[in-house]
């Protein structure tokens, strides 16, 4: 699944001369912080930074924007008071004035600023200058805006946002871009470029195809025949590398596919029949189509069996590709295909429990079932740890591989019983961390003492635990690793194919009905199910998007990759079909993707060109 983040980057570059800088414009390092005087945390993290400054000297330079806290008006009077410094040296005097003068802002300490400015606090609001003053406070909030700024105090350094501890090493650490912290932000930004995920798993494709075309290719193939496993007491469990990638570690991607369908259906998209019903519809069209488009091509015989293969939708992809296009694709178009590929893979679950399982060994299953029933006991009894759960996940994999069923459920249904929690009090765990912290800040000089106590310690990471529902935690480290380690994995182990004629040969059929559902079958289905409903009067399309827009994200729909080579591989069974199989989604992929930009970019030229001439009329 692609992961999408927020911005992360300064919006608005450094000004020496409109900003308020401590520092050479030559200095190496940057840190511009986003506070308001009002904000008890960026009058602690003053200090914190002054003691920077003092170690890194001319080697940095600090920048101070404006973000009042919201709703305080005593907060905004500051900042715009401030503004009426009439040169550099008299703001930060002024600033420091209303950090530090005492423990909370007040009304005293603008009185004071405002004597030493030489402005009578009744007349502030009158003056030409105030109003330049607030204009430019205003330009600072909606920098911090368009900066994805969400609280005060926040930091960037050198224009990526700082989220790490405010104390006196961690901001060095941060600054000098050690190699810990330099590797680790590089990750982060990566990570929350959205279409990273999708880029990624097209480079594993790129590189298995290469090296199987290489003359490293038998040695690659042999790499995954690999077997490994264990044997304890004259009973073994093996598997070879390959089935370890498509059993095992793609139980995590579903296990976030669960985690995904069960946080849409109760506070997502589909949580709602009416937000829910044309993207359902959709889905279901676009499953329906394609799986009977091939079913005609091929009725009967040995391939008979892969019309599962061009049902499936790949999110990463057709999701990296609409945000690569930017403005051009209205945000409710993305919603909409994100929450129909989430239906789409609930019909991708159910079709490979039924339809692409071995024969099935009812003693594994009863015990599968039990493990079941211990996981849904542990969430009637709302147990929080994710241990337990964790465990039992293991045990209920290896009974469902044993069973014939495909091993990757487990992780579906592991998804299902891992609990949620009503959303914490943060007000409640505010107030005790801070009355936690500020007792151990008590005793932080004693003698043979290090650090908080071991209760501290536990109280913290209680108040830590409960910031998020043990769901909404497991996806959120579990769908990185599934995004950037698994679905990569999956695609270099399954994507490589020798790319000769011979491998087509005899298999045009097969690959033409595969292209055939993929490419016309699935923006058939889903334009055709969404346009019937709407019809209907089940669903309503958004007025954001036109139909053009929507045949294109049902042309991008035709990218099946992951789940159609899953499904694939249990389909066809012979290397040569599968090795055919593959060829057919890599190619519909590409043309799917192909049509789909198309349609996606002249539509938006198109809805931008309209939305120009109805400005123009507007204002004439």
């Amino acid at each position: 699944m692609a992961q999408a983040g927020i911005n992360n980057r300064l919006d608005r570059p450094v000004d020496q001369a409109r900003d308020h800088v401590l520092g050479s414009a030559n200095a190496p390092i940057t840190l511009v912080e986003y506070g308001s005087y009002a904000c008890p945390h960026c009058r602690a993290a003053n200090e914190r930074i002054a003691e920077v400054r003092d170690q890194l000297g001319d080697r940095l330079r600090y920048v101070f924007r404006h973000r009042p806290l919201t709703g305080n008006e005593l907060a905004r009077r500051a900042a715009d008071l401030v503004e009426r410094a009439p040169d550099s040296k008299t703001f930060w005097d002024a600033h420091v004035t209303l950090m530090t003068r005492s423990g909370e802002l007040t009304e005293d300490d603008l009185a004071a600023v405002a004597n030493n400015l030489g402005l009578p606090p009744d007349t502030i609001k009158s003056e030409e200058a105030a109003k330049r003053a607030k204009a430019r406070v205003e330009a600072d909030e909606k920098s911090a805006r368009a900066s994805g700024v969400m609280f005060t105090p926040t930091f960037f350094i050198n224009g990526r946002r700082y989220d790490g501890p405010w104390d006196e090493s961690s901001f060095v650490d941060a600054m000098i871009g050690r190699l810990g912290h330099r590797v680790r932000a590089a990750a982060l930004d990566f990570a929350a470029w959205a279409p990273s995920a999708g880029i990624l798993l097209l480079l594993a494709t790129v590189l298995a195809i290469v090296v199987t075309n290489s003359r490293f290719g038998p040695g690659f193939q042999a790499f995954w025949e690999q077997s490994f496993g264990f044997t304890f007491d004259g009973a073994s469990f093996e598997l070879s590398l390959l089935n370890w990638v498509t059993d095992g570690l793609l139980t995590i991607f579903f296990l976030v596919v669960g985690l995904e369908i069960k946080r849409e259906l109760t506070v997502g998209h589909l949580a709602s029949i009416r937000s829910a019903a044309l993207p359902i519809a959709a889905a279901i069209g676009g499953m329906v189509v394609p799986a009977a488009l091939y079913i005609a091509l091929i009725p009967s015989g040995p391939w008979a069996h892969g019309w599962g293969v061009p049902m499936a939708t790949d999110t990463a992809f057709a999701v990296a590709l609409i945000v690569m296009m930017g403005s051009r694709v209205p945000v409710e178009l993305r919603i909409f295909l994100t929450a129909a590929a989430i239906v789409d893979d609930i019909g991708a679950i159910v079709v490979v429990a039924l339809f692409y399982s071995d024969a099935v060994h009812v003693q594994y299953l009863v015990a599968a079932a039990a493990v079941v029933a211990l996981l849904a006991l542990l969430n009637h009894v709302r147990i929080y740890n994710l241990a337990p759960y964790i465990l039992l996940g293991i045990a209920l994999w290896a009974l469902v591989h044993e069973s014939g069923l495909h091993a990757s459920l487990a992780g579906v249904v592991l998804a299902l019983f891992i609990p949620t929690r009503p959303p914490a009090d943060l007000n409640a765990l505010m107030a005790q961390a801070n009355a936690i912290l500020a007792t151990e800040a008590q005793y932080s000089d004693e003698v043979l003492r290090h650090g908080p106590s071991l209760p501290a310690l536990r109280s913290l990471d209680a108040i830590h635990d409960r910031l998020e529902s043990p769901a909404d935690r497991l996806l959120r480290h579990a769908g990185a690793r599934s995004s950037y380690i698994v679905l990569p994995l999956f695609a270099l182990a399954n994507a490589g194919v020798p790319m000769s004629m011979e491998v087509i040969h005899g298999h045009e059929q097969l690959m033409l009905a595969i292209m055939v559902g993929l490419v016309i079958g699935k923006p058939l289905g889903l334009i055709g199910a969404s346009a019937l409903a709407v019809w209907l009067g089940a669903a309503i399309k958004p007025s954001e998007y036109s139909w053009r827009q929507l045949a294109g994200a049902g042309a991008l729909a035709g990218i099946g990759f992951t789940m159609s080579l899953f499904i694939a591989s249990q389909a066809f069974p012979v290397a040569t079909d599968f090795a055919a199989a593959k060829i057919a989604v890599f190619t519909a992929s590409i043309v799917s993707a192909l049509i789909g930009v198309a349609l996606l970019w002249n539509a938006g030229r198109q809805a931008g060109d309209d939305r120009l001439v109805a400005v123009q009329a507007t204002s004439r």
